[in-house]
């Protein structure tokens, strides 16, 4: 819904520094998608469409779909001006089966059914940082846009490398960088030196922070939450946010207008 149509308690501000309509260059909200049906998705968007950016087809799913049923998912995010791209753990799978030759096939098959990027990572299959570089470069010469994931799932990495991890990503062809959401949390606390080191190493526009998940051991819903609440304390409002589920996505709106569980910003 655009900000300029009838809403209730509309005499209620939207927090200074929220970008509210799509496109936004700020402000990001990127969703996952572990399979959604095309029923349940289409009654998600009719309510968090206006507050969704991006919607990850994540890992391998892709794979699974009937084509029709993968083209009509697609198609029914770009209708609601929500990017669709593929998660990195499927590229992986594609460049340690066949190496860059497939990972070329890869991509013609992604523009072929519309896909609008491909993320970069390295979570089960580890790229020094020239095959990191070389994958990217290879990605961004199809057409289609790269999301560069950096930081590491199992290990707690400096800023300083992550930041020289992003640069190379940039360098190579991203437009995006993910970072991973394991290395923004130690013990369920979020890492706010480091945290600190990146936002002053990178141009924060061009960065998304993406939450941990189940999928992190020892990882709990609380321990998420902490992190989605810090990122916007720290960074305000208009925080780029990855890997929200899509039941939170309502949520994670309310919170970046001081209408969940926190309570208002913090003067």
């Amino acid at each position: 819904m655009s900000e300029h149509e009838r809403s209730p308690f509309a005499f209620l501000p939207i927090p200074a520094g929220r970008t509210a309509d799509k496109p936004r260059a700020n402000g990001l909200t990127m969703m996952m998608d572990w399979g959604i049906p095309i029923g349940a998705q289409a009654d998600l968007l009719e309510l968090i469409a206006p507050y969704v950016d991006f919607a990850k087809i994540v890992v391998g799913t892709a794979r699974l779909y009937r084509e029709t049923y993968l083209l009509e998912k697609l198609a029914m995010y770009r209708r609601n001006q929500v990017s669709p791209f593929l998660g990195g753990q499927f590229l992986e799978f594609v460049y340690s089966q066949d190496g860059l030759a497939g990972v070329g096939r890869f991509c013609e098959e992604a523009v072929r059914l519309g896909i609008a990027a491909v993320e970069v990572s390295d979570n089960v299959v580890r790229l020094t940082d020239e095959e990191r570089r070389r994958l990217i470069r290879t990605v961004a010469e199809t057409g289609l846009e790269v999301h560069g994931e950096v930081g590491s799932k199992s290990d707690e990495s400096s800023g300083a490398s992550i930041i020289d991890q992003a640069r190379a990503c940039f360098e190579s062809g991203a437009g995006m960088v993910l970072i991973e959401g394991a290395e923004l949390v130690s013990k369920g606390r979020p890492r706010s030196e480091l945290i600190g080191e990146i936002r002053a190493g990178l141009d924060s526009q061009r960065v998304m922070y993406e939450l941990a998940g189940p999928w992190i051991p020892d990882t709990h819903a609380t321990d998420v939450y902490a992190l989605k609440v810090f990122l916007v304390d720290t960074f305000g409002p208009d925080v780029n946010l990855a890997n929200i589920m899509p039941d939170d996505v309502w949520e994670t709106e309310a919170l970046r207008r001081g209408l969940s569980v926190p309570g208002p910003p913090k003067a």
